[in-house]
């Protein structure tokens, strides 16, 4: 569970701070209670009247920068005085050595986190929530910056408002929620510019260079969370005007990463006259899942996995991708990629490569994308005749009636572009030849869950044939290693039922993580920024992968374009087209998120 910062009240006076404290110490007394939820007006009262106070202080902006370090320092020395740790420390990194990192010395040197179109919904929501998180675990340097960039004209005050009601902390944590939120967004500021200007840029590195004075080195990271459209303008006015002089430079980069080879191309031919491809970071939030990081390790730090991970044990692999909720008023972004290019050419195709590459030399960076990049190579070209395509409709249940793609507003009338695509993708190396993999995701499906499910194949010889039933396909063993939501991992075998008798029956060995770790899975975004932070490149995809994964999605993305391929309809909240069904069974495969027992 968690306090969301918004929940509570705006307070600026003396008189309101007095109070606030009372209140927190008051509800911190409570919270020893078990099951007790603390509230959190207490916590934003005192944040907003300390934020007036050092409003008051000074009038322009560098006298808040001023005051809002000089608070930051003042809250470290008395915690020193009163016998408490410092609010914030440097950071371990325990797995710098286990990747082949190079560890910072960052008591001395400076780390200016810059988010450009930090007035946008990703930025509220994603990106400065996980930094809020990063820096509650304390895994932020000690000399750490946050710069806001955006179109917008907006105060360092007025920035901090905004960001400060979409953080949040859980429960557990709410004794020092107030304190820990104060202390981040006093490190926040803001630097109102034009997208493709040096002269702003230039003006947001002045106030960069002032938090970064006396120390040894000055680290810079951008955070690009802005559309396509603008990425190359942007990294060459932050490159030409921003870029660190006694440090790195790095940018993260959203996708969409193009929308066919020649698109990405484009964009990554723009991006090389600003950029190194060791700056570029380009991000894939779903690589982060712990589930996803966990892949490797499932797989090559257990001896009963790998001899089976093959052609000769797995009958087919499916990667599965769907949500409950439709377009929302989202749909005029949407509608211009669709849901191959959104989810399947990029989210799904990475899970494959790292789900099916070989054993990497070691884990560098370069190691594991090395083993990702050959299993893409030794991908067919996807062909028309193994993908279906379809849009939800509109559906009315109970007296509710849910929209249809093409009752949304944002979208253009009669849009053919796809909600749901399912294909069957083959890789042609030794491990892997024969064996399909099947990529579904969909928009406005029954249910919300993003999992891969391995398939064994049937048991040779089997002496209990006759007691599994006439369905062989549903007595199988299947590993189900589940992303989201309730991750976990767990593989269906057949037992014995117990009693006299004989009775098989299909269960599970199971692992769900909020079961067995008591601990809060970090959101992903949490996890990339700090990969990105330490230079740790693992996660994020490089310009190769890109390259090929266009080459092999571009042909049949055009064919379904000049063809005017039309999508099949399936009701709001249902399991999807009947068409991907019958794809699977082409291919002897039956999509296990359908089963009874999920």
């Amino acid at each position: 569970m968690k306090i969301a910062a918004s929940q509570i009240a705006a307070g600026t006076k003396g008189g309101h701070l007095q109070h606030a404290r009372g209140w927190q110490q008051q509800q911190q007394q409570q919270a020893k209670v078990p099951g007790f939820r603390a509230p959190a007006r207490a916590l934003r009262l005192r944040a907003r009247a300390e934020a007036s106070e050092a409003a008051v202080t000074s009038s322009n902006g560098s006298g808040k920068v001023a005051a809002a370090a000089g608070a930051a320092a003042a809250d470290v020395q008395s915690a020193a005085a009163s016998g408490q740790e410092p609010a914030q420390s440097t950071p371990s990194f325990q797995n710098m050595q286990v990747y082949g990192l190079q560890e910072t010395n960052w008591s001395q040197c400076a780390l200016s986190i810059v988010v450009v179109g930090a007035s946008g919904d990703l930025a509220k929501k994603k990106i400065l929530p996980a930094l809020f998180a990063l820096y509650y675990e304390n895994m932020l340097p000690k000399n750490f910056r946050v710069y806001g960039y955006a179109r917008s004209k907006m105060s360092d005050e007025e920035f901090r408002d905004m960001i400060g009601s979409s953080l949040t902390c859980r429960i557990a944590d709410s004794h020092d929620c107030g304190r820990k939120m104060d202390e981040f967004l006093s490190r926040c500021f803001y630097q109102p510019g034009q997208y493709a200007s040096d002269e702003d840029f230039a003006r947001l590195s002045d106030r960069m260079a002032e938090g970064e004075a006396g120390l040894a080195s000055a680290d810079r990271l951008f955070y690009l969370s802005i559309p396509p459209n603008i990425f190359t303008a942007v990294a060459g006015a932050a490159s030409r005007a921003a870029s660190s002089s006694n440090g790195w430079t790095r940018m993260i980069v959203e996708k969409p990463f193009g929308r066919d080879s020649d698109s990405f191309r484009q964009l990554s031919d723009e991006l090389y006259q600003h950029l190194r491809e060791d700056q570029i970071y380009r991000i894939d939030h779903y690589l982060g899942k712990e589930l996803i990081e966990n892949l490797t390790v499932l797989r090559f730090a257990n001896l009963v996995f790998e001899p089976l991970w093959s052609r000769q044990y797995i009958r087919n692999v499916q990667v599965i991708f769907s949500e409950n909720f439709g377009t929302e008023g989202r749909g005029g972004y949407f509608d211009q990629y669709g849901i191959i290019r959104d989810v399947i050419q990029n989210h799904l195709l990475q899970i494959l490569a790292l789900f099916a590459m070989e054993q990497p030399a070691s884990l560098d960076a370069e190691d594991i994308r090395n083993e990702k990049v050959k299993v893409l190579k030794s991908m067919q070209q996807v062909r028309l005749e193994d993908v279906v395509v379809g849009q939800y409709r509109s559906r009315t249940t109970k007296g509710t009636v849910l929209p249809g793609y093409l009752d949304d507003d944002t979208v253009p009338p009669n849009s053919i572009t796809p909600t749901f695509a399912a294909c069957a993708v083959f890789v042609n190396n030794a491990r892997w030849d024969g064996v399909p993999f099947l990529l579904k995701a969909g928009k406005a499906l029954q249910s919300r869950v993003a999992e891969i499910r391995v398939q064994f194949r049937h048991v040779p010889g089997n002496l209990y044939r006759n007691k599994l039933g006439l369905d062989l396909d549903k007595a199988t063993n299947e590993l189900v290693i589940r992303i989201q939501p309730n991750e976990g991992i767990y593989l269906k075998i057949n037992n014995k039922v117990p009693g006299l008798g004989l009775r098989i029956d299909t269960t599970r060995l199971d692992l769900t993580y909020k079961a067995k770790y008591q601990s809060h899975l970090p959101d992903a975004y949490e996890r990339l920024i700090l990969d990105c932070i330490n230079g740790d490149r693992r996660l994020f995809i490089r310009n190769d992968e890109l390259e090929v994964a266009w080459q092999k999605f571009t042909p049949v993305l055009k064919e379904i374009e000049q063809r005017g391929v039309q999508p099949e309809l399936y009701p709001y909240g249902s399991r999807g087209p009947v068409g991907a069904h019958y794809l699977a069974a082409k291919h002897g495969v039956r999509w296990g998120d359908l089963g009874d027992d999920e």
